[in-house]
């Protein structure tokens, strides 16, 4: 070979090497610089998650502190400071304290106590009403409340005596004696996509929960399921299809089981029928979301049962279920399911506090109902098992519920609004 040619080739092979081995070395550098920058973000999304954990436990408690520092016991009056019409026969109350002192924060999806002295009625009545708007606004808090008719099987009975004397009497201006938030179904803080479920007059306490998820500019997967009869029916519409405009994140379902003439499918429901489980495997992309569920039993028991056939855990589905009527109801069917079965054992209740020995009435609708009958006094408040006021000691016995409690019982104990004996009872009441 000639010498020259070999010099450069040899050149050429040098510099090929050089080039390689520069090339490996910055290929290395650059996985180094690589590995390096996967590390510095791996450290500061640790570092972003342990910051919103801190400041989660650091607001909940300057949450519990201002809930300590203003939160009050008993009876508070407050005055009704607006009355605002949403649909026929339903209205919301926007209520401040009389006293001018400040209101301790709460919990979206929990509730207020009253104590109504309705004309008419010798003793006060004492309600449940989910607080419906979020606990962004420390001069007020606002309930929704619907007038509830007769039961349909009795079209001749009396409307609900707390939602009409709410609707029908009481104005701007009025005062009105309410106990402090409280309740055990409430949204808490979480990474996870949320779905809420609301049924008729069920939105209230799911309204809550969405208005807080909004006005903290929560950046998570939210789905808003609402079951109404048609436009009519439905509470908030024009509030809620703005809350879906301005938010990205947020999707709404409205699903009317009687959609009116003039209601256009796509504008004012996405859905005609009830809200279901399939309706969930549709829209959703998988189960993986906490449940908050609101609304009467039937369409709770169904939705309920049906998200865990479906997977989802237990501690992802919370729900409330809603109304005195349906407790009602309920305590009817098992009356009916019993007929045409042995007659059954008359049953002794022990009443051990009031001293009364009574012989079960297997048409009475619940304990507390037995107990009222009967001149027996036993504290109260929702009468559907939900806010635990009338838990009672059992000292001897058993006891069943007529519906899903939104309260656990403790052992040993029943809650009497939706509780009958099933053998002879004795109670610490």
């Amino acid at each position: 070979m000639n010498p020259d040619l070999a010099q450069i080739f040899l050149q050429y092979a040098g510099i090929a090497i050089v080039a390689a081995v520069t090339l490996q070395a910055f290929l290395m550098l650059a996985n180094s610089f690589r590995r390096r920058g996967v590390e510095v973000e791996q450290h500061r999304l640790a570092r972003k998650v342990l910051q919103h954990r801190l400041d989660t436990a650091l607001a909940g408690l300057r949450f519990e502190n201002e809930k300590l520092e203003q939160v009050w016991n008993g009876y508070r009056k407050f005055e009704i400071i607006k009355k605002e019409r949403e649909i026929e026969d339903c209205h919301s109350f926007y209520l401040a304290p009389h006293d001018g002192k400040p209101l301790p924060p709460f919990l979206p999806g929990q509730y207020l106590t009253f104590e109504l002295k309705i004309p008419g009625h010798s003793k006060p009545v004492i309600r449940c009403y989910s607080l419906s708007d979020s606990p962004n606004h420390p001069d007020y808090y606002r309930v929704l409340i619907k007038k509830i008719p007769p039961p349909r099987d009795d079209p001749n009975g009396l409307p609900g005596r707390s939602s009409t004397f709410f609707n029908d009497v009481l104005e701007a201006g009025d005062i009105v004696d309410v106990k402090a938030p409280a309740g055990h179904f409430y949204l808490e803080q979480q990474d996870r996509p949320i779905v809420l479920i609301g049924g008729g007059i069920g939105i209230t306490p799911v309204m809550s929960m969405l208005n807080t998820l909004c006005e903290n500019q929560h950046n998570g997967e939210v789905w808003f399921f609402l079951g109404a009869t048609n436009s009519s029916d439905q509470i908030m519409k024009t509030h809620l299809e703005a809350l879906e405009r301005a938010h990205e994140n947020l999707h709404v379902c409205v699903c009317y089981s009687h959609p009116l003439d003039g209601d256009v499918a796509g504008r004012d429901y996405q859905q005609e029928g009830f809200v279901s489980i399939d309706l969930f495997k549709a829209k959703l992309s998988s189960s993986n979301y906490t449940f908050y569920i609101c609304g009467p039993p039937p369409m709770m028991e169904a939705i309920v049962g049906g998200l865990y056939e479906w997977g989802v855990p237990e501690e992802s589905v919370n729900f409330e279920a809603f109304g005195m009527a349906t407790v009602k109801k309920a305590a009817k069917s098992k009356q009916k399911a019993k007929e045409g079965a042995d007659a059954a054992p008359e049953l002794e209740i022990v009443f051990d506090r009031s001293g009364k020995t009574l012989i079960w009435d297997p048409d009475a609708e619940s304990l507390l109902d037995f107990a009222e009958d009967n001149d027996i006094s036993i504290d109260f408040a929702c009468r559907s098992g939900n806010c635990g006021t009338c838990l009672t000691a059992i000292k001897k016995g058993k006891t069943e519920t007529v519906v899903v409690p939104g309260f656990a019982a403790e052992d040993g104990s029943c809650l009497t609004c939706i509780s009958i004996p099933t053998d002879d009872l004795v109670l610490d009441a």
